[in-house]
């Protein structure tokens, strides 16, 4: 004889098992942290790629960007402008810390421990790491994923305030990035379309040379924490002279003399409210070549100074990175400030006394769209 469960009883059974079910399935931000911390530890190595936009124009700039990284401090990070087929690359190996065109087979060295010391929107410890440390976190969900507000005080840029991270739920994989300013401007997006933890890569994945002369890509036959060849990368890197204090001295190859150079100047939106050009274009001789040079001044003064970049030229630079988004820039000087750039090209450098660093990352960046020879 069957007995029949009254209907109150039922509901109630249901309701129990249905808080059951919920209390295992969800997670709070504490419990993400913690699992985060495992994630961490546990990492060996992972391969993302993705889109970053940046909204700091007054048109979007848009960069395909490929990362790279293999434990304990190995990182390769691929720039590519599509519209313009130009793409730079950040590379950490035993040697250092490089930047590289290898279009004009040309390098610099960091004296830095890039990126402990700076934060990457594209970087998934840097990610990580603003939500570990910001106590007063905000969390939701969104589908399939968990979205941290966080403080973006990780960054060396003085005009982000802010950034939403989306998390993967399955593997806590990075699916969307956005930092923004104080005033909830969106300032730089990035839009993961593969993220794998556990990649393992060729041994020529990290090595200067492999990627100077070709593509270094990733594959399952062998897995590697650094560079194959590390004498031959040591050696070139002893053959880099180091860079004049005017940052035009001699490098390993002349320019020629019949390359011409299209100047270009800053987005007049990207110029700090009071500043105009004053001075410029104008020819100059740098060094044994020629370039152009624009005279700012107003509320801040600063100088501009372009000219063709050298091919083959190796350098060994003396100050700090500047993360500009489509590339690093080399920042030096206690007094006078000196930001100096390489793109499509040229070389760019941009001296102030007084221009804050945030307004010379928005200059640098308005310039990216439009430079070339």
């Amino acid at each position: 004889m069957r007995r029949r469960i009254p209907w109150i009883a039922a509901v109630a059974v249901m309701l129990v098992m249905s808080a059951i079910l919920y209390g295992c399935g969800s997670k709070d931000a504490a419990s993400i942290v913690k699992d985060l911390d495992k994630v961490m530890d546990r990492m060996e190595s992972y391969q993302g790629s993705g889109t970053m936009t940046l909204h700091t124009g007054q048109q979007p700039l848009n960069y395909r960007v490929e990362v790279l990284y293999q434990k304990p401090n190995y990182y390769r990070i691929a720039l590519t402008n599509e519209k313009r087929d130009i793409t730079q690359i950040v590379l950490r190996n035993d040697d250092g810390v490089f930047i590289l065109t290898p279009s004009l087979n040309k390098s610099f060295r960091f004296k830095s421990d890039w990126p402990e010391n700076q934060g990457q929107v594209y970087l998934y410890q840097t990610l990580v790491k603003s939500i570990q440390l910001d106590n007063s976190r905000q969390f939701t969900t969104d589908k399939d994923t968990y979205v941290f507000d966080v403080m973006a005080s990780n960054y060396n840029n003085g005009s982000f305030a802010r950034q939403k991270i989306w998390l993967s739920k399955d593997d806590y994989a990075p699916r969307h990035v956005e930092v923004t300013d104080p005033n909830h401007n969106v300032m730089v997006e990035v839009k993961f379309d593969t993220f794998e933890f556990g990649k393992k890569f060729e041994s020529s994945a990290f090595d200067m040379k492999s990627i100077m002369n070709g593509p270094a890509g990733a594959g399952d036959d062998k897995q590697t924490g650094g560079t194959d060849s590390a004498g031959q990368t040591a050696g070139q890197t002893d053959e880099q002279t180091s860079a004049s204090p005017e940052g035009y001295g001699e490098t390993a190859q002349t320019a020629a003399a019949d390359e011409e150079l299209t100047m270009v100047e800053p987005d007049p939106d990207a110029l700090p409210d009071g500043v105009s050009l004053i001075d410029g274009p104008k020819d100059v001789q740098l060094g044994d070549t020629m370039g152009v040079m624009l005279r700012y001044d107003g509320t801040y003064s600063f100088t501009i100074l372009e000219r063709v970049a050298k091919p083959d030229a190796q350098a060994m630079s003396q100050g700090i990175m500047l993360d500009l988004g489509f590339t690093m820039g080399q920042l030096s000087g206690d007094g006078a400030s000196t930001l100096i750039w390489s793109y499509d090209g040229v070389e760019y450098r941009l001296t102030t006394e007084d221009l804050p660093q945030e307004d010379m990352v928005r200059i640098a960046q308005s310039m990216a769209d439009a430079s070339g020879k």
